[in-house]
């Protein structure tokens, strides 16, 4: 894909309107974004999630933003043509507006992201309608939204009855009228996903919701095996370089503690003539 096409909301309509599913992976670091650039994925979200996945945290609620800003700054430097979200983490657009604004504008100013995303439905549709009208694309998240696992019962997929997937379609007919220009179903029924994406103009991506949207997003780290402490019911694994890691650090040790690393081909040489001066 060398020479693919960039990526904007005008290529993610389109990609709708032609019916082509859209790849979506976060990513959090550079090389991880390089990687991703290269081999043509066509949306990244930093999310809060690299709280948990990469910084250590046991819940994406103790993120900053400013912990966000050092995240996505590393995965802009690293992209070109792929679409850049930046995901507004726990406390940075649930005081009000005027700080909703502030903050998705330090996505765009600071960061240089196509979009951010942020969690909630009805609730957050007059937020998503000021921080549009401030001149900034946003992707709702609605479905099992980890700021609100508290309110949620915990990390549980949602619209399993009537009652709460008729909540869900509402909250998503709320966000496209507030502006929001795709949005984003986690953990929700393909069934109910399907009804979402039918009433819907904008284009819909899932995480844990079906096939039947116009992309798909994972975690990378889920994808990759390098995240152990649970795994999604949603999520494909398609490697296990943790495993891969760990095999190769153990053969580190080894070969540090044998001697045999480093040989004779890591070592730097200073020629015979040079040596003897010294």
């Amino acid at each position: 894909m060398s020479e693919r096409e960039a990526v904007n909301i005008n290529y993610l309509y389109q990609k709708k309107k032609e019916g082509e599913k859209i790849s979506w992976l976060t990513a959090y670091d550079y090389p991880t974004a390089s990687f991703q650039e290269e081999a043509g994925i066509e949306m990244i979200l930093v999310g809060d999630s690299g709280g948990m996945t990469l910084l250590g945290y046991d819940s994406t609620l103790p993120v900053s933003m400013d912990e966000m800003m050092v995240m996505t700054k590393a995965v802009t430097r690293a992209t070109d043509k792929t679409f850049v979200v930046g995901d507004m983490p726990y406390m940075s657009y649930q005081p009000g507006k005027e700080e909703a604004i502030k903050n998705a504008g330090r996505f765009m100013g600071e960061c240089g992201t196509d979009a951010i995303k942020l969690e909630g439905g009805r609730r957050m549709a007059p937020t998503v309608e000021a921080i549009v009208d401030a001149g900034i694309p946003v992707i709702g998240h609605i479905g099992m939204t980890p700021q609100s696992a508290a309110q949620l019962g915990g990390y549980k997929s949602q619209g399993r009855d009537a009652q709460s997937a008729k909540e869900l379609i509402e909250d998503a007919k709320s966000l496209e009228q507030a502006g929001a220009f795709a949005i984003l179903l986690e953990a929700v029924p393909s069934r109910v996903a399907k009804m979402i994406y039918d009433q819907s103009d904008v284009p819909i991506y899932g995480i844990g919701a079906g096939s039947s949207v116009d992309g798909q997003l994972l975690i990378v780290q889920d994808i990759l095996g390098l995240f152990e402490l649970f795994k999604p019911r949603f999520v494909k694994r398609y490697a296990n370089l943790g495993e891969e890691m760990v095999d190769a650090f153990n053969q580190y040790i080894e070969e540090v503690k044998s001697g045999e690393f480093p040989g004779e081909e890591h070592c730097y040489k200073i020629p015979d003539e040079e040596f003897r001066e010294i």
